[in-house]
């Protein structure tokens, strides 16, 4: 099973201070001359995140813009417009991160919904595969798939121009306002069966392509702490410090790709300011000196970091200001990039080292020695964020493939690298689940190279732990909590959250001949060092997330809520409930090829016309490909249901 939690968010944060109108009156003693009125802006920080599957190391796309549009109609408002040329965002490289994409001023009110706008012309969308992905995945290991094998569906515009505009409805409305913070979180699902379909189309000479749709793995899900959010390191060239020394200010810098040797820089005229850490101190990495150094203010390097290029771990503060906890600054960028970030691929304790998936599909080693610190990203906890939570190779055993690490390095010329800290921005734990209780559960996850298989028994975290607020209510939240993947906005928690996870958690689903057993599967971030979990990892939440059962054919064809679905190497077909209630459909999708033409369409199984075109297409032996979640009767309740007509998918498991 691969991550099926992976998605874009947009975090758009309103800072808690006002701009305020600034009038003029002459200076004699006659009527003041009329002025008109000041729009009242919110200062709004535009944001960008996803989560990742295994089986790539690059999906690199251009954001062109993004605007929200006001309640009630009206012009929409841009809140963020690329530089020219647009950089490429490798949404692999945003595991739940943020990529701060500028600070705007826009007008107070209330915003009902976002268009995003990508760019669609061939070579818009960079595809690389991990360097260890699935078993029977339809791309080599570290391969970068040629643009003529990408066709990006729902372009608009003329050729050289192309884009892909994407609407999504907010969940609950934005509202800007002079005095109050809040988020635009916008999720966009990189494992959605929809989102990348793997094909080989008719008389292709065998030759997968690869379609990328940008409509529909897109939702929103609300955010109401902006500190909560976990930045993505920042980059950037050094323009000033202030003369109070308490701020620097930088322009964002964005690597070139595909990555070149040594990286270079593409300097953004998207500014930031960034403030010292006053209370806890900021520690100060010079990279060409190789010395670091706790400061408090600026003032001891504002006559030599101008100029400089750095990288940056920053956190937001409830005035949606930026604050820097770590800092690395050098005079060339390429050493300040040549700091492995990504998702770790192998965790080896007996040579201690740890293997991170690079950009371009590489594993990059990395020795860990005695000096070695450990960090973990906890942006709401200044004092936690700040400091390491362990140092030297033992702590390598609280450690698995998938997390998400960006590395700092000794010697950037050094071969091999050794880690001089590591910052664990995500924990993950995925995989089967079993043996839940009152206290626990515990995960089971099998790689392709076994080496990296585990079965870890992780606690919930304390009753009394706050765990965020409920996305509906807004109401706080205490202890563990869980959600189903479609439905990220009904979160179950509370007295009873911990005994519904056990009975939602059950349910198996039995194909029999050499597929066998289907368990409910999930993933959580795991958070350090709970009550429940002293020094060591506890389970905060879990979202049950479907399970890909192989791809298959209809055994029956589908009549009023249901079909069988057979798969190869299964003895026996199994049921596949669809769910038809308006607000928690089944998502589908038909999967279309014609006169050379593929497309993607969603069908609306909630209203009568949706129904009706799945029973008049999905038909006995109509290729299939269920996501859901196995039941205690031995069914599955599809989540997502794709089915091809005129073709069928690329081979994979």
């Amino acid at each position: 099973m691969k991550s099926n939690n992976s998605r874009l968010m947009l975090g758009v944060a309103s800072a808690a201070f006002m701009l305020f109108p600034i009038g003029c009156s002459s200076g004699s003693s006659s009527s003041p001359t009329a002025t008109p009125p000041q729009v009242q802006k919110g200062q709004v920080s535009v944001v960008i995140r996803d989560d990742s599957t295994e089986d790539w190391a690059t999906i690199g796309v251009r954001v062109l813009s993004i605007s929200l549009t006001p309640q009630g109609g009206g012009s929409a408002i841009n809140v963020y417009t690329a530089p020219s040329p647009a950089p490429y965002v490798n949404l692999l490289q945003l595991d739940q991160l943020n990529e701060i994409l500028g600070n705007v001023s826009i007008p107070v009110g209330t915003y009902t919904a976002a268009t995003i706008t990508m760019s669609g012309n061939p070579g818009d969308v960079l595809l690389t595969s991990s360097a260890d992905p699935e078993t029977g995945f339809a791309a080599p290991p570290a391969t970068t798939i040629p643009s003529n094998q990408i066709q990006i569906l729902g372009t608009t515009g003329s050729a050289g121009s192309l884009t892909v505009p994407v609407n999504v409805t907010l969940v609950s409305p934005l509202v800007v306002t002079t005095n109050q913070n809040n988020a635009l979180d916008l999720e966009f699902d990189l494992s959605h069966p929809a989102f990348l379909v793997a094909h080989v189309p008719p008389a292709n000479d065998g030759i997968t392509q690869w379609a990328v749709n940008f409509n529909g793995p897109i939702r929103h899900c609300p955010v109401r702490d902006i500190t909560r959010l976990i930045l993505r390191h920042h980059y950037g060239s050094v323009t000033g410090v202030s003369t109070d020394n308490t701020t620097l200010t930088f322009d964002k810098a964005y690597p070139v790709y595909p990555p070149t040797s040594p990286e270079t820089a593409i300097i953004s005229t998207q500014t930031l300011l960034l403030l010292a850490d006053s209370a806890n101190g900021t520690l100060y990495y010079d990279v060409d000196a190789k010395t670091h150094a706790t400061i408090m203010d600026f003032s001891s390097v504002a006559s030599t970091i101008v100029g400089k290029y750095i990288r940056v771990a920053a956190r937001y503060q409830v005035d949606g200001s930026l604050v820097a906890v770590r800092l690395w600054a050098s005079s060339s960028f390429n050493n300040v990039w040549i700091s492995p970030e990504g998702h770790l691929l192998h965790v080896n304790t007996n040579n201690n080292t740890l293997v991170v998936d690079n950009e371009l599909g590489i594993g990059i080693p990395l020795v860990v020695d005695a000096n070695t610190l450990f960090y973990f990203r906890t942006p709401w906890n200044a004092q936690s964020d700040a400091n390491s939570i362990a140092q030297g190779t033992a702590f390598l055993s609280n450690m698995v493939r998938g997390f998400k690490v960006h590395a700092s390095v000794v010697d950037p010329l050094a071969s091999p690298l050794v880690a001089s800290s590591i910052d664990i921005e995500i924990a993950r734990y995925d995989g089967t689940i079993t043996g839940s209780n009152s206290n626990g559960f515990t995960y089971t996850r099998n790689f392709h190279d076994p080496d990296d298989d585990y079965t870890v028994q992780l606690p919930f975290i304390s009753p009394s732990t706050a765990n965020g607020d409920d996305p509906l209510t807004g109401n706080p939240i205490l202890g563990y909590k869980w959600w189903n993947f479609t439905f990220p906005t009904v979160v179950d928690s509370g007295t009873n959250a911990i005994l519904d996870f056990d009975s939602a958690t059950n349910g198996a689903v039995d194909f029999g001949g050499t597929v066998g057993l289907m368990k409910v599967a999930g993933e959580s971030f795991a958070t350090w060092n709970d009550p429940n979990g002293a020094n060591g990892w506890a389970v905060p939440w879990t979202v049950l997330t479907p399970t890909h059962v192989p791809e298959g054919l209809a055994a029956t064809s589908y009549s009023n809520g249901s079909f069988t679905v057979a798969v190869a190497g299964g003895a026996q077909a199994i049921p596949v409930n669809i769910n038809t209630t308006p607000g928690s459909g089944t998502l589908v999708y038909q999967v279309s090829w014609s006169s050379g033409i593929l497309t993607v369409s969603p069908v609306d199984v909630t209203t009568q016309a949706g129904q009706t075109t799945l029973t008049t297409n999905l038909v006995a032996n109509t290729p299939a490909k269920v996501y859901g979640i196995p039941q205690a009767s031995g069914a599955i309740n599809a989540y997502v249901l794709t089915y091809f007509t005129g073709f069928g998918p690329a081979t994979t498991n």
